[in-house]
């Protein structure tokens, strides 16, 4: 399903592909070293591609989203090299995350170096209400990472609080993805605004599915431990549903494993999430989120490019990895 989205836009994310490569440069060997194996690692890449879809699809008539793209890349990639230190991972898309392949300190400099770079490129756009948007997603991105490290091990999180972490730490880039995109095409206002909720709804679709799979996915397909979030005492939606409608003893076991973090309980908290219906709640919720993105794209009209947006809001739940 996904190459089928990827390949509207081939040839433009091969030429991301290429600025993002070139875009590394540094005069520091461990800058380009650390930046290029991250970047190698591969990945998705939703948020660039979607920035990609959302230009086509408004009839961009200039290669400025390729750009465009590659900053959004560029802040992902930042802000997974400092999540990584923060929730002191070891694996990312199957293969040793850079902090554990260098160390904390090379993983956090690198990742202030690759943000600056990022607005770097901003800058070259020469789009000052894109500039605006960016400085302010990028803002509520590191408020997000700061909500949730003050919730981890509270076992008093409420599925508002939950939401309101997602929005920040996750689908606020996708949503400025999307926005930036028709922005850079000179769309109406009404346009822009459709597809800045759409890259919102797809954006929390793509991460409640992705705490779906901290507890049913496959450790080798997803290239990260089952359970890290459990063992990192962050309480996602699955474990706040199954503790509010788990009997005593089970939501007493999920609170004391969130306290005090570790995999010791793992296998049967895994039972009791899905038990209490837990994953079925988180997936029902992304799913409406898919389909609140999908009728954003009316504002659109028929193009490959419309039908790649609406396959990429399937793919945010369908996927397994």
């Amino acid at each position: 399903m996904y190459k089928t989205i990827r390949a509207s836009v081939e040839s433009d994310f091969e030429a991301v592909n290429r600025e993002v490569v070139d875009q590394l440069y540094s005069n520091v060997p461990l800058v380009e070293s650390i930046g290029h194996y991250i970047v190698e690692a591969g990945g998705k890449r939703m948020r660039p591609v979607l920035v990609l879809l959302s230009a086509r699809a408004c009839d961009i008539d200039n290669d400025a989203h390729v750009r465009l793209a590659t900053v959004i890349e560029f802040i992902h990639t930042a802000t997974l090299l400092h999540d990584d230190v923060v929730d002191m991972s070891t694996m990312r898309r199957g293969r040793p995350t850079a902090n554990s392949q260098w160390n904390n300190p090379s993983s956090v400099l690198v990742g202030d170096f690759i943000y600056s770079r990022a607005f770097q490129l901003l800058v070259s756009l020469q789009n000052m209400r894109i500039m605006q948007i960016m400085a302010d997603t990028t803002n509520r991105i590191a408020e997000g990472e700061v909500l949730q490290l003050i919730n981890k091990h509270n076992v008093d999180v409420t599925e508002a609080d939950y939401l309101r972490v997602i929005h920040n730490k996750t689908a606020i880039l996708f949503e400025a993805a999307a926005q930036c995109g028709a922005i850079l095409a000179n769309s109406h206002q009404t346009v822009e605004h459709g597809l800045r909720d759409f890259g919102l709804h797809v954006g929390t679709a793509f991460q409640l599915i992705d705490d779906v799979l901290d507890y049913e996915g496959d450790s080798e397909k997803l290239g990260k431990n089952i359970g890290d979030d459990l063992a990192e005492g962050k309480p996602t939606l699955p474990l706040i549903y199954a503790m509010n409608n788990s009997d005593s003893n089970d939501a007493q076991l999920i609170r004391d494993s969130l306290k005090n973090g570790g995999l010791d309980s793992l296998d049967a908290i895994i039972g009791i999430v899905k038990r209490s219906g837990g994953l079925e709640y988180t997936r029902r919720l992304a799913e409406e989120q898919a389909e609140k993105a999908r009728s954003c794209l009316g504002v659109l009209p028929d193009s490959r490019y419309r039908s790649a947006l609406d396959t990429m809001a399937g793919f945010s739940i369908a996927r397994t990895s």
